[in-house]
């Protein structure tokens, strides 16, 4: 259930998976989640694609295991990278698979605003779109 709205949706495969991981690892950027009461990880997330220009970096690639859907994990692992971002850059983007309505959802929930921007990219010789989402560095933060 985790990649079945995700463009990659043959995430849950080893190779498919594995190379994810591999890619995470090369980013630099990555983090994982660890649920602080059992101390296991239940998911990952990163940064990408910083634009000193624009002042602009992305956050994505966020997955969380299912037992930790619908509770405060993903909102409050995105306002902790949300929070250090904001230190560096005056906006961060989110690109979503238009038909993730789930991540759609969880966006708009913790301040992302659709753009009118879309976004193809290559996922393992596959063109995928997605629509980008954007918060602005808070006013009072500035």
């Amino acid at each position: 259930m985790i990649w079945e709205l995700h463009p990659a949706h043959d995430r849950y495969q080893e190779d498919v998976f594995m190379e994810f991981f591999r890619e995470a690892l090369a980013s630099g950027g990555a983090f994982v989640a660890v649920d602080r009461k059992t101390q296991e990880i239940i998911g990952s997330s990163r940064y990408f694609g910083y634009d000193p220009e624009k002042r602009e970096i992305e956050i994505g690639w966020t997955f969380l295991a299912r037992s930790h859907w619908g509770g405060s994990y993903n909102g409050e692992m995105k306002r902790l990278m949300l929070d250090h971002a904001f230190q560096f850059v005056e906006s961060v983007i989110f690109r979503v698979g238009p038909g993730n309505f789930r991540s759609r959802r969880a966006l708009e929930k913790i301040g992302g605003v659709l753009t009118g921007r879309r976004d193809q990219t290559d996922l393992g010789g596959q063109i995928v779109e997605h629509v980008v989402y954007r918060m602005k560095k808070p006013a009072a933060a500035r």
